[in-house]
């Protein structure tokens, strides 16, 4: 498949345009259509490699999640993204696309306070279980202490 065809093929499916250039594409899908898109991804586009997975903290607008995966027979990498909107933390789970999104989802929980639904063991991987609040939220008082310093 080729990234035209590919693009083809999100547009039908999707209903969505993708963007981007050469081999590098994206793509911007409501949240209820976040797992809608990544099992297309993976069945009719063929992207079985799951790259990584993250999110951005845009403040007043809510989070926004984004995954890269890629085709590596084609090859092209298609970048999803999904914005939860304000005050929402709750995104659907990739894992039973994706076997590889369990730990990067976990870190988004961890850093971020995403809530993805239907993760088989969503809880804390980088900072101690008891660590209260999330860092990467623009939110997130850097300057409280935090006993014991860790």
């Amino acid at each position: 498949m080729t990234p035209d065809q590919a693009r083809a093929v999100i547009q039908e499916k999707l209903g969505v345009a993708a963007t981007g250039e050469g081999a590098a594409l994206a793509v911007t899908v409501p949240a209820a259509q976040w797992l809608t898109a990544a099992r297309l991804a993976r069945e009719a586009l063929g992207c079985v490699y799951f790259n990584f997975s993250t999110a951005v903290d845009w403040k007043d607008e809510g989070l926004e999640v984004l995954a890269r995966v890629e085709n590596l027979d084609a090859p092209f990498a298609l970048t999803l993204r999904t914005r939860l909107g304000a005050g929402v933390t709750a995104c659907a789970s990739l894992t039973s696309v994706w076997r590889g999104a369990d730990w990067m989802e976990r870190e988004c929980y961890d850093m971020f306070g995403i809530r993805f639904e239907g993760h088989p063991d969503l809880r804390r991987i980088l900072l101690p279980q008891d660590w209260e609040g999330h860092p990467l939220l623009k939110s997130y008082a850097v300057d409280t202490p935090h006993p014991p310093y860790r």
